[in-house]
């Protein structure tokens, strides 16, 4: 074995080649390393998630059996196995620590780190492994609906679903942060012995590691690659009023005249879906809207920015079907009728993936919507929902969904940012129900979907929320009150919604919604039962005893807004998130890796919502390194310890850090 040469540096890439595997190691962003591998072919180009970046000054060593790149702060070390000749890679930081490092084969067991099972057609389902370190912590991925914040030993499913957002990007304790750069529909298994990462179907493997002393390195390291959020909207920083559903303009211009009326603050209001006539005709329906640009014209007057639901389904019977059909816009199934979701109707998507299909729904709502002076919209159903998640039947312009599928929500907000950047516009937010890495950078605002009214749902947006952010993802908010199944008049409802509306009020966007109860079905002129409108769902809707709490915390959310405006900017710049982990301020504190119902906004707020029914206090760790300031009494507090506090329903514990923002002592 020593007359043969395994590795060879080709234009800043370090290459591996044995019995038709290619393996290349290339220098990507500073402090980061991009790891492809193709068997039987050559390395592809394109990338479903990483943006061309700048690497550092790489240095490449390279000898018969094994071969180093460092980029910064991190190194790979290759070394080939004596048993079958087998490939091994290791990972570690610029003080020689060992971070990561992709299985051995075993000897006699010839176990395949990176294994490609053939496929039908020429692609692959593709497994890469790696070694478990027991100790390790792990964060990020996306919006899974559980409550659970160290993903060690979770098993997790690499694909979108109504609530669920799959960002296959994961920040360790140990000092790296991991992108699997794969749009495939798969799964990833963080186990006690191997950590395994699977593609239902690929054509090569594909991710990026990066190496940083602190979580805020490695995050702004992969914000680099992926993509900054642009600078959030002003009227993004107020509250946002939304209900299943205002079905008809003098419902939406009735609500926000009595907002006015009452003097409360009203950034943003929202009309639902179905106030189009079918779902793919992207227009008011004439009969409940006889004169939207007024409508949005007399909003405006009153500071209001209008908000509008999209979907992406087009309906058989939409006015636009046939043309879409003819032209090749839609997603298609691979055998069998072609409905693709079922409701109010037979659907199928538009294919976001296709540009000419971009193109074609733009302007669709460039005339029935932008014209009319909306500027924000609502891009629902953004996995896509399809009625059976059965991705092995789609097929997009891009490629099989098996293969492609998680891309989809990235390019539904493209469409839209793109569409709105080159109508002229340069302050955009669009409200998605999922993404993708690098959504953020096309303005996605996410909302963590279709969840229920319980507090066993409000405690998992808490970790949905911290594990989004550090999945690259600063925009992200939650249906204030949860959706389904929240009664206005029930007393247990009523606490469950103050309790939410506190944490919205510590959120990126502070957005209240819900289908709440009894609802009222709704009937057009012509007999067809249209969707219901749910019962009434702002702020004055709950009593008077709500109302006051409600207020007050639309009252703080004003106050933070210069506060809130400077975290967008650290998120646009540096790509922070808005909402943090405790670690994330205090990574050396052991204690901050554990907690799963306390986080901080930004680097001056510690906020510890109220999470369980019928609470009037609850437990608090004040991390170690600061003094902290309970906001509402004033009284201050050594770091590094546990604490009771009060928390009656008015109120939640909320502490400020070394004396900053004094002005808020009182106020909670």
């Amino acid at each position: 074995m020593t007359d043969l040469h395994f590795f060879e540096v080709q234009n800043q890439s370090l290459i591996f080649r044995e019995n038709g595997e290619t393996v290349m190691v290339t220098p990507w962003g500073r402090d980061g390393l991009r790891v492809r591998a193709a068997f039987i072919g050559e390395i592809g180009e394109g990338s479903a998630a990483l943006l061309d970046a700048e690497a550092g000054e790489a240095v490449f060593s390279v000898g018969s059996e094994s071969a180093t790149v460092q980029n910064g702060r991190i190194t790979a070390k290759l070394e080939v196995q004596p048993w079958g000749r087998a490939l091994q890679i290791s990972f570690y930081n610029q003080k020689g620590e060992l971070l990561l490092q992709e299985i051995p084969n075993g000897g006699a067991l010839q176990k395949k780190a990176r294994h490609f099972r053939s496929l039908p057609g020429g692609g692959y389902e593709l497994k890469a492994s790696f070694c478990a370190n027991p100790g390790e912590k792990l964060y990020g991925m996306g919006q899974y609906q559980q409550e659970v914040m160290d993903l060690k030993g979770c098993n997790l499913e690499l694909a979108h679903r109504n609530s669920q957002a799959s960002i296959p990007f994961y920040v360790s304790s140990l000092g790296y942060g991991f992108l699997w750069n794969n749009a495939a529909i798969g799964e990833v298994h963080f186990g006690s012995n191997t950590t395994e990462w699977v593609a239902r179907e690929t054509r090569q493997l594909d991710y990026w590691i990066t190496a940083g002393d602190t979580p805020a390195q490695i995050e702004e390291a992969y914000a680099a690659v992926t993509g900054y959020a642009p600078m959030m909207p002003e009227y993004g920083l107020g509250f946002w009023q939304c209900k299943l559903r205002y079905y008809n303009q003098e419902q939406v211009l009735s609500v926000a005249r009595e907002y006015k009326k009452r003097g409360i603050p009203l950034d943003v209001l929202v009309i639902d879906y179905y106030h189009w006539p079918r779902c793919g005709d992207w227009r008011f329906d004439e009969e409940y809207f006889p004169d939207p640009e007024a409508m949005v014209k007399e909003l405006k007057e009153m500071g209001i920015e209008t908000m509008v639901s999209i979907w992406p389904q087009v309906d058989w019977r939409s006015e636009n079907y046939d043309e879409m059909k003819q032209k090749g816009l839609l997603v298609k199934i691979n055998a069998g009728i072609d409905v693709q979701m079922t409701f109010h109707g037979n659907n199928v998507f538009m294919d976001a993936t296709n540009p000419r299909t971009r193109a074609y729904v733009w302007e669709k709502c460039r005339k029935n919507y932008a014209d009319l002076g909306i500027r924000t919209f609502w891009l629902d159903e953004a996995e896509p929902e399809f009625t059976t998640y059965d991705h092995d039947l789609y097929r997009y312009a891009a490629g099989p969904a098996a293969e492609v599928g998680n891309v989809y929500p990235r390019e539904y907000a493209r469409l839209f940012y793109e569409g709105q950047k080159a109508n002229g516009q340069d302050d955009i937010v669009n409200l998605i129900r999922c993404a993708w890495a690098g959504s953020q950078r096309y303005g996605a605002l996410v909302w963590s979907g279709d969840i229920m009214s319980t507090w066993e749902d409000f405690r998992k947006q808490i970790c949905a929320g911290l594990h989004m952010g550090l999945s690259g993802i600063p925009w992200w908010t939650t249906d204030i009150g949860g959706f389904h199944g929240g009664v206005i008049a029930d007393e247990g409802f009523r606490e469950l919604l103050v309790r939410w509306f506190q944490f919205g009020t510590f959120c990126p966007v502070m957005r209240i919604h819900g289908c709440r109860q009894p609802a009222t079905p709704i009937v057009n002129k012509a007999g067809e039962v249209r969707e219901q409108t749910g019962a009434d769902n702002e702020i004055w809707s709950y009593g008077e005893d709500v109302e006051k709490i409600l207020v007050k915390f639309i009252g703080i959310r004003e106050q933070l807004r210069d506060y809130t405006r400077s975290l967008m900017a650290q998120a646009h710049e540096k790509g922070d998130p808005v909402i943090r982990t405790l670690f994330y301020e205090f990574p050396e504190n052991p204690a901050c890796w554990e907690i799963t119902d306390e986080y901080c906004y930004g680097p001056d707020f510690l906020i510890a919502p109220v999470c369980h029914e019928g609470a009037r206090s609850r437990k608090v760790y004040l991390p170690a390194g600061a003094v902290w300031t309970h906001a509402g009494t004033g009284e201050q507090y050594a770091g590094g310890a546990w604490i009771e506090v009060d928390a009656p329903l008015e109120t939640l514990p909320v502490f400020l850090r070394d004396g900053r923002q004094a002005e808020f002592v009182g106020k909670l």
